[in-house]
């Protein structure tokens, strides 16, 4: 059941080969015809040193011969040389084929489906498997064609020369090929294995490097570069052993084929002795004997890289094997024009998990977000929070429920309709690589350079910027930015676009008290004009929202302004009061200077707060 199971995954694997060399069919009948041409032209080229050595026994005239030996090494050579680049060229575009194939698959792919899998993991994939790809797909399979003719037509033309030579040279041959049918599995096993660890060291290195800081804080160094250099130890010993399979391999077709002409030697010597084989023949057939070693050693190569191929398209193969994100045609009623008023987003009785198994992130949730307004969501870690970002983008799906965009369900939306109007400021605030003007519009081309420096100024890094020698042209890569510059870039590239729903993740977390007001007041002239809905562990950063949703254990506990769930929730009281905020009712717009009544709130237990930050 096993063998059985792995000729079905060995066979799958080399249909993903197959998908690439398919459109360029074309090509690779040229490169065989080419390699026949070649081949054949060096299969008559013992032939017709048989008859330069038979001229010479009869003086015959041995221009002629000569000139058709030469002949046949230049055609021979010209065309090589056409079939090299030709198939050099097919395997670059095969390589650029993988890679697009396999980065845009990356991009579509679902959010869970990339969840607890490396990043540097897919890096390799990319990058080094789909060069084993192209030595198996474009060079194999002509290599192998050719191989097989030169091995066949020396073959037989051995066998026009002499039976028994032909029949001793045979029998060496198929003890060489017992012992490479026995060592390519497990040479397909160690290369497999190899390029797998590489595929984790590639993971391991990355999230350190991502964590240098962190790694160098820890004086974890070491720690960290024994793991790494353990997956590099794993694949050289892996590689180690695949070599040691490959010299088994190629010694015995080397030596095979040695012993082979040995025999040639001294048979035919003995029956030139008896006169049953001329010199000349005898020469001839060890010609042959020689060129079988080129087509011998070449089906060697072939077979080798063809394992590390299907080692490389079996990790191809789990990309294209990842589920990707379905798009739906867009819904009639999506294109409507949205009311001015009421409700933009809503979740009625909503449960969502991310896994079959797992515990429910949300568990009948069911919510409004004004189209107007300031909605924030607050609660412990892992009480849901993110888990409702991610189901309004449709990174995640309900398991029971809906969600509705303007009255239509999320699943009825193209994704692009819903992503543009949807803009999203993550937690970790990454940056895209490339310029800062390029980060700046990522979300809006077409905004203007006058744009950027509003969104820049609007979080208190203009200055900044103006300071930079190459200013909005910056390559972020090359300039050192500092968690709470990083944050605020991630902001201004929300403002530049001027969203209609802004979805924000802890977006003020590092910043300074005199940026968060800055981009406090940006927050509250958007929610003036759109939806503005916010997660934030700092209540500071929410108070002043027209609605407050706390949320426990995947459920919502309450909804409220801030001074509604104070005066009635007590879990929302002691988490105020876990913080220390100054709860101060607001200042009556008419009368100014109107004394305004403190609200104590007696401090909770330390014990009750563990895991809220």
């Amino acid at each position: 059941m096993g063998s059985q199971n792995d000729d079905q995954k060995r066979f799958a694997n080399l249909r993903v080969l197959w998908t690439f060399v398919q459109p360029h069919r074309a090509v690779v009948l040229l490169g065989l015809v080419l390699g026949i041409a070649v081949t054949g032209m060096s299969l008559a080229t013992p032939m017709v040193t048989k008859q330069v050595l038979d001229g010479l026994q009869t003086n015959a005239p041995l221009a002629p011969v000569v000139g058709l030996l030469a002949a046949l090494l230049v055609l021979g050579s010209g065309l090589g040389l056409v079939q090299w680049i030709i198939m050099g060229q097919l395997g670059e575009r095969v390589i650029y084929e993988a890679r697009s194939s396999m980065v845009r698959r990356l991009f579509r792919v679902r959010i869970s489906e990339l969840t607890g899998r490396s990043n540097g993991e897919f890096v390799t994939r990319v990058t080094s498997d789909t060069v084993l790809l192209r030595e198996a797909a474009a060079g194999s399979i002509v290599s192998l064609v050719n191989g097989l003719i030169g091995l066949v037509g020396a073959l037989v033309l051995m066998a026009v020369l002499d039976w028994v030579l032909l029949a001793t040279t045979a029998a060496t041959l198929a003890g060489i090929a017992a012992i490479v049918a026995l060592l390519m599995p497990k040479l397909s096993k160690a290369q497999e294995q190899a390029q797998a660890a590489i595929g984790r060291l590639g993971g391991v290195l990355e999230g350190a490097m991502r964590a240098i800081r962190t790694v160098k804080a820890s004086r974890a160094e070491q720690r960290e570069s024994d793991r790494i250099l353990a997956e590099a130890a794993e694949s050289q010993r892996q590689s180690v052993r695949a070599v040691r399979i490959e010299a088994v391999a190629w010694t015995a077709v080397g030596a095979g084929i040695s012993l082979a002409i040995m025999l040639i030697l001294g048979i035919g010597a003995y029956r030139v002795n008896a006169g049953a084989l001329t010199i000349s023949a005898l020469v001839a057939f060890l010609l042959y004997a020689f060129q079988l070693m080129g087509p011998a050693m070449e089906l060697s190569q072939v077979i080798t890289s063809l394992q590390s191929g299907i080692a490389a398209a079996s990790r191809i193969r789990e990309i294209q094997g990842l589920e990707v994100e379905q798009d739906q045609p867009t819904d009639a009623h999506a294109a409507e024009p949205a009311p001015v008023n009421g409700t933009v987003l809503s979740f009625r009785d909503v449960t969502a998990r991310y896994g079959p198994d797992s515990a429910p992130a949300l568990a009948g949730v069911t919510m409004d977000v004004q189209r107007i307004g300031h909605t924030a969501i607050i609660g412990p870690s892992g009480a849901g929070k993110t888990s409702m970002f991610s189901l309004m983008l449709r990174f995640l799906h309900p398991e029971h429920g809906t969600i509705e965009l303007d009255g239509l369900s999320l699943d009825r939306w193209p994704l692009e309709s819903l992503r543009r109007r949807i803009v999203y400021v993550e937690q970790d605030t990454p940056l895209v690589p490339g310029t800062l003007a390029e980060n700046l519009r990522y979300t809006h081309q077409e905004a203007t350079d006058e744009q950027l420096w509003e969104a820049l100024r609007a979080v208190r890094l203009e200055e900044r910027v103006r300071e930079l020698p190459d200013g909005l042209d910056t390559v972020l890569s090359t300039t050192a930015i500092s968690g709470g510059e990083r944050q605020r870039v991630a902001l201004a590239r929300a403002l530049v676009s001027d969203p209609e729903i802004l979805l924000l993740d802890e977006a003020t977390a590092q910043l300074d008290g005199l940026t968060e007001a800055a981009v406090q007041q940006s927050i509250h002239d958007l929610s003036a004009r759109g939806a503005v809905v916010t997660i934030a562990h700092r209540l500071s950063t929410v108070i002043d929202a027209d609605q407050i949703v706390l949320l426990d254990a995947g459920k919502v506990r309450a909804t409220g302004t801030h001074l509604e769930l104070l005066e009635r929730d007590e879990l929302y009281r002691d988490l105020v009061a876990a913080l220390r905020i100054a709860t101060l009712a607001p200042k009556s717009p008419v009368v100014e200077d109107e004394e305004v009544e403190e609200v104590e709130v007696a401090a909770p237990s330390v014990g009750r707060f563990r895991g809220w930050m």
